[in-house]
């Protein structure tokens, strides 16, 4: 088992400073240890004199000073640190950049709003799992509103305004109590804009909606609606019941009345505002709240990255003879060549693609190729138990190449090519080895299924595949030629073996053609 790694991820927002520290076990297992805010409104200079003043920047490299303390303190290796839309704005947001590089030695990027949304959409993907009908992912920060419209998870309409909060009430200088005529200017640059923009306009009805950041998870607070998927919602009809008394509070009655700090207090009102209009345009009753955003998305970017391999698999000289020699014995139990070759093409696939899950070490993937070659050589003896004769033909065959502990590794993986056995302590191969290597055997096993059964009409149908890792499951995207719902149904019946030993979902979707 690969040691945990500890990792983290700083978001300069426009409203705040953030730091999220986490220890990662794997790329599913991200656990998180610290977290701290730094209340530095870098949107405020910017949104008006599009530059960042001395003072913000040297407060800037202060915090991000104290950041990477903490980082040392937890004995962080791997961190990304981003900045948004205020910083993306500002004229002199190289010297800012440079500054916090020269003060604090933290590398900030500027990231486009593109990234933006993708990691904040990935954090969310993963909090609420593959099986959650999402259609719509909203994130109010403090310089932009960014909206995504998703179909199978995938983005078919993306767009960001620049009506954040603070952007707003910067702009139309309204930070304490707001007035009927302002209210609604702010409600007609959000209305204006998704009209501009968000074309074709968007029909959600009782779709499932969420929204990102500290606003939304703040006005969840003061209405709230039932809880949507395990998840806090923000209830739309009783904001708009509950916004005449947002508004006609100045920021401190608004601080003591909802139990917020002064930096949401003075803009909440906005926020209220804009998600009121956003629930009428996109036909929305509610805002399910994951609690999740960009730092989230770019922790499970550092864990699958860390635990991923970096470089090419290279074949050595005994490599290569095993592969060539099973091969050469497969050729004469008479195998079907286009399907064994396929299946151990996909295994490959899946063993790159499932390394920040399965943590194997590089010869065991060659052990996997071995055994997809021979997986059906069984078949020379019989149809019927065809995956036991496989396994005692890989034990006693005369395979040039294979032997010892290897040869008992590839006959056991042959064995369990299906779903017909599962790994006993009786069964010749699996017997004759230690834990951890039936332990290897197993997790080889899982994913030779799944391989197997991506061409279980042997048409030779899948052409890649790419995962990803969310909370509790992996999601196999299958890029493919032709209708593969044959191939995608046996591949989710075979996946029992997978979910079992790495204790995770398992779930394939088709691509959209291209």
């Amino acid at each position: 088992m690969s040691e945990p790694v500890h990792i983290a991820a700083i978001d300069a927002g426009s409203n705040a400073l953030r730091l999220s520290v986490a220890r990662a076990y794997s790329a599913l297992d991200i656990e998180p240890v610290h977290s701290e805010r730094y209340s530095l409104r870098l949107g405020e200079s910017v949104f008006l004199r599009h530059r960042f003043t001395e003072e913000i920047i040297k407060k800037a490299a202060k915090a991000f000073q104290h950041f990477h303390e903490v980082m040392d303190e937890f004995g962080v290796t791997r961190y990304r640190a981003v900045a948004t839309s205020a910083t993306r704005e500002a004229h002199n947001r190289d010297t800012f950049v440079r500054t916090v590089k020269q003060k604090a030695g933290i590398v900030l990027e500027v990231i486009n709003a593109t990234e933006e949304s993708r990691l904040g959409r990935e954090a969310v993907l993963a909090a609420l799992g593959p099986e959650t009908p999402l259609r719509c992912i909203v994130d109010l920060g403090g310089g932009s509103l960014e909206l995504s419209i998703l179909r199978d998870h995938t983005v078919e309409q993306g767009v960001q305004l620049p009506v954040g909060t603070v952007r707003l009430m910067t702009t139309l200088n309204i930070p304490g109590v707001i007035r009927p005529m302002q209210a609604e200017q702010v409600r007609r640059y959000v209305r204006a804009l998704l009209d501009s923009k968000l074309v074709p306009r968007p029909n959600l009805g009782e779709s499932i909606a969420v929204a990102l950041g500290g606003n939304a998870e703040t006005l969840a607070n003061v209405a709230p609606g039932p809880r949507q998927h395990g998840l806090q919602t923000l209830e739309i009809s009783l904001l708009r019941a509950r916004l005449p008394e947002i508004l006609k509070r100045s920021v401190r009655e608004r601080m003591k009345a909802y139990a917020v700090r002064r930096d949401r207090a003075d803009v909440m009102g906005i926020a209220a505002i804009t998600f009121i209009t956003l629930g009428r345009y996109l036909n929305l009753r509610s805002f399910a709240i994951p609690g999740v955003g960009i730092r989230e998305g770019i922790l499970q970017e550092i864990a699958r990255e860390a635990f991923s391999r970096k470089e090419p698999h290279r074949y050595n000289a005994s490599s290569r003879q095993m592969i060539v020699g099973t091969r050469s014995f497969a050729r004469r139990m008479e195998y079907d060549q286009p399907h064994a070759e396929h299946v151990r093409e996909l295994s490959i696939l899946l063993f790159d693609q499932l390394q920040p899950v399965h943590h194997l070490p590089a010869q065991s993937r060659v052990l996997l190729e071995a055994g997809a070659l021979l997986h059906d050589t069984g078949h020379m003896i019989s149809h019927r138990g065809h995956h036991k004769h496989g396994e005692y033909l890989a034990l006693n065959g005369d395979i040039q190449g294979l032997e010892g502990r290897d040869r008992a590794i590839v006959a056991a993986i042959v064995r369990y090519h299906n779903r017909k056995s599962v790994p006993a302590g009786h069964h010749a191969a699996y017997s004759s080895l230690n834990s951890a290597d039936q332990r290897i055997v197993r997790r080889l096993a899982a994913i030779l299924r799944i391989a197997e059964a991506l061409d279980h009409s042997h048409r030779q149908r899948v052409l890649k595949l790419r995962a990803s890792f969310q909370r509790g499951a992996v999601g196999l995207q299958v890029h493919a030629r032709g209708d593969v719902a044959e191939d995608l149904r046996d591949a989710s019946r075979s996946a029992e073996l997978f979910e079992n030993e790495f204790h995770v979902r398992l779930y394939f979707r088709q691509a959209a053609a291209s």
